[in-house]
């Protein structure tokens, strides 16, 4: 099996550490994320294994912090996971949007995207805010939301360290794997 192709933010090969130069014939998917326990690490990881084995697309990985305007402008297609906080995207995630969408606004009209949301109970807020931004920029949804309830209800739970079951691991590794083909094919 190939490994996937993640580049760092930096145009440093994550896999190598050595630098990057882009393949103006690859396709690029960039993978936004914030995570607070675990969960969405873990989700957006599965997603980028899934990606990284299509030929013709290179994943760029980066938290919601290390993401800029020149990433967004520079991306094919884009998978963004947030954990649901209070019923909302992380605030992380939140600044992200805040610092990328005017920058990119009208540049980006058309592009596919996906969202991950994992939550303790529900995740369809957080997912509706995600839609929300994604129709201002004009994005096409290539797939219903990615919800992960890890049913964390209690204080303790909420802020204990996750640890995702292997099914819905698969799950993000296999909307990776259809969201990169179906960049690679032109398709979306």
């Amino acid at each position: 099996m190939r490994r996937p192709h993640l580049v760092s933010h930096s145009g440093i090969s994550a896999r190598s550490g050595l630098p990057t130069m882009p393949d103006p014939s690859c396709k690029t998917l960039l993978l936004v994320y914030y995570s607070t326990t675990g969960a969405t690490r873990q989700m957006i990881e599965e997603v980028a294994r899934g990606a990284g084995n299509e030929a013709g697309v290179r994943v760029r990985l980066l938290t919601a912090s290390e993401a800029g305007p020149d990433d967004v402008l520079a991306a094919d297609g884009y998978v963004f996971a947030t954990p649901e906080n209070l019923a909302a995207i992380a605030g992380l995630m939140k600044d992200f949007f805040d610092r990328c969408y005017y920058p990119a606004l009208d540049r980006i009209n058309g592009r596919p995207y996906a969202a991950l949301i994992c939550a303790g109970s529900d995740g369809s807020n957080a997912a509706r805010q995600v839609a929300r931004i994604a129709t201002g920029w004009r994005l096409r949804d290539i797939a219903p939301p990615l919800i992960v309830c890890t049913r964390a209800q209690t204080p303790e739970e909420i802020l204990a360290p996750k640890h995702v079951p292997p099914a819905d691991l698969l799950r993000g590794e296999e909307l990776g794997a259809a969201f990169a083909a179906g960049l690679a094919m032109g398709a979306f």
